[in-house]
C-alpha cells in the first residue's frame, strides 16, 4: 500500500535540504560578520579596509548564489537574508562615504526587501557618523550626513511599507529625528 521509494526519496530530499541549510547558516554568519566589520572600518575612515571586507562578502554570496540554484528555498532562510541585508547596509554606507551616492548595487542578486531593510539601517550608520563629525567640528560633513538621511526617508515615505519593513522604516524615521537634532545643536553653537 505504501510506496517505500516515495518515503525514501522524501527522506533523502529532507536530509539534503537540512545539510545545505546548516552549511548556508554557517557561511551566512561569516558574511554577516565581515559586513559588520566593514561598517566598523568605514566608521574609522578606513574605506580601503572596509571595501576589502565587502569584496570578501561578495565572494561568499557568489558561492551561495550557486548553491541556491540547487535549492532556491535557501534564499529565504533567515541567516541568508540577515547577511544580505547587512551587506546592503555596509555597501551603501561605504559608497556614500566615498562619493555621496546611493545607487544600485551591481553584480549581486538583491531583492527589494533586502534593499529596503539595508537602506533603513544605513540611516543609523549615517547618524553615528553625524555624531562623530559633530564632535570633530566637521560641520559641513554633519550637513551632508543629515541630508543623506533626509533623502532616504524622503523616498521611503512614498512607499506603504508593512510588517518587518514598517518597523525598520519607523526606526529610520527616528534616525532622521536624531540627525536633525544634532544638526540643530550644531547650528545653535555656530
Amino acid at each position: 500500500m505504501i510506496n517505500q521509494k516515495l518515503f525514501q526519496q522524501l527522506k533523502k530530499d529532507f536530509e539534503f535540504y537540512g545539510e545545505e541549510r546548516r552549511k548556508l547558516i554557517g557561511v551566512s554568519n561569516e558574511a554577516l560578520m565581515r559586513a559588520k566589520q566593514a561598517i566598523f572600518a568605514f566608521h574609522r575612515d578606513d574605506l580601503k579596509g572596509g571595501n576589502a571586507l565587502l569584496a570578501e562578502v561578495e565572494v561568499i554570496f557568489q558561492d551561495l548564489e550557486k548553491k541556491s540554484k540547487q535549492e532556491p528555498e535557501l534564499r529565504y532562510e533567515g541567516a541568508y537574508r540577515a547577511a544580505l541585508e547587512e551587506y546592503v547596509e555596509a555597501k551603501f554606507f561605504g559608497r556614500f562615504l566615498e562619493d555621496g551616492k546611493i545607487d544600485f548595487i551591481k553584480g549581486m542578486e538583491i531583492d527589494a526587501d533586502s534593499y529596503l531593510g539595508g537602506l533603513c539601517d544605513f540611516t543609523g550608520e549615517l547618524v553615528r557618523k553625524t555624531v562623530l563629525a559633530a564632535t570633530e567640528k566637521k560641520f559641513k560633513k554633519v550637513e551632508e550626513f543629515v541630508a543623506g538621511v533626509r533623502d532616504v526617508i524622503g523616498e521611503l515615505i512614498k512607499m506603504n511599507l508593512t510588517g518587518y519593513l514598517r518597523t525598520k522604516y519607523d526606526q529610520a524615521k527616528q534616525n532622521l529625528r536624531r540627525a536633525e537634532e544634532i544638526l540643530y545643536d550644531v547650528k545653535m553653537r555656530e
